[in-house]
């Protein structure tokens, strides 16, 4: 069974920074563009920002320069670190993986963690 289990969330004072991880488990052959989105209370999910197999990537506007999106593909796993954090920021955090081709060569599309807390204080 496929896994994406997300850490590294909490709770920082504004400016502060954050590192989030998220690795993906399983029998998996590969992974097309990981990427990480948020949802704040009462607000639809965003993209934060992606990043292909190649390592290019992709952020929203509010982040640019602030977080930064890596990932180590013989690990399965996807980073994002958060620098310069605003109360803004707070939010769940989920990773994402838009394709995982397992070793016996079924392909999962749009699979999705279960999210991690990020609050930032004012």
């Amino acid at each position: 069974q496929v896994q994406l289990v997300e850490s590294g969330g909490g709770l920082v004072q504004a400016g502060g920074s954050l590192r989030l991880s998220c690795a993906a488990s399983g029998r998996i052959f590969s992974i097309g563009v990981m990427g990480w989105y948020r949802q704040a209370p009462g607000k639809q999910r965003e993209l934060v920002a992606t990043i292909t197999s190649g390592g290019s990537t992709n952020y929203r506007d509010s982040v640019k320069g602030r977080f930064t999106i890596s990932r180590d593909n013989a690990k399965n796993t996807v980073y994002l670190q958060m620098n310069s954090l605003k109360p803004e920021d707070t939010a769940v955090y989920f990773c994402n993986a838009d394709r995982i081709v397992r070793s016996t060569g079924w392909t999962l599309r749009d699979y999705w963690g279960q999210g991690t807390q990020v609050t930032v204080s004012s």
